[in-house]
């Protein structure tokens, strides 16, 4: 018996889950603008040059996503996104491994929510990418806080 190749059936979005992903999209926007803020303070306090390197690298990959959402917010907006900082940077090193650890986690999440919300191949694509990213910074930022007990 034949059983042809199943393409999943394309559905553009209606207006509510239009506006639902936008949203999202500004608050991943605010928060890699908040992370390249926080990263530049914790490269500062950062105890030796590997650490400042590694955190600079994470730093540019934060910079990379936030141009990238910038230009899918104004694709699907026509307007240009206003970041602004949501999080407040913590000033003690250690802290600053914690907050970003933790918050690397959550954000690897909220990449994967918005590429299964959107029903564009290339905003998937980008936020499953920006996610697998987190994920990466995240345990970066667990090394460094086990090396530090």
């Amino acid at each position: 018996m034949y059983y042809p190749y199943y393409y999943p059936y394309y559905q553009p979005m209606n207006r509510q889950n239009q506006q639902q992903l936008i949203s999202n999209i500004a608050h991943a926007i605010n928060g890699e603008y908040s992370a390249v803020e926080c990263y530049a303070k914790l490269i500062e306090l950062a105890p030796t040059n590997e650490e400042k390197r590694q955190i600079r690298e994470i730093r540019r990959d934060e910079e990379k996503h936030l141009r990238q959402f910038s230009r899918i917010y104004r694709s699907l907006t026509g307007r240009q996104p206003d970041p602004q900082q949501i999080e407040e940077c913590p000033t003690n090193y250690r802290k600053g491994l914690e907050f970003s650890f933790k918050d690397e986690q959550e954000t690897a999440d909220f990449y994967q929510d918005i590429a299964e919300q959107s029903t564009d191949p290339f905003i998937q694509q980008t936020f499953r990418r920006a996610s697998a990213d987190e994920q990466n910074h995240a345990v970066w930022f667990l090394y460094f806080m086990t090396k530090r007990r």
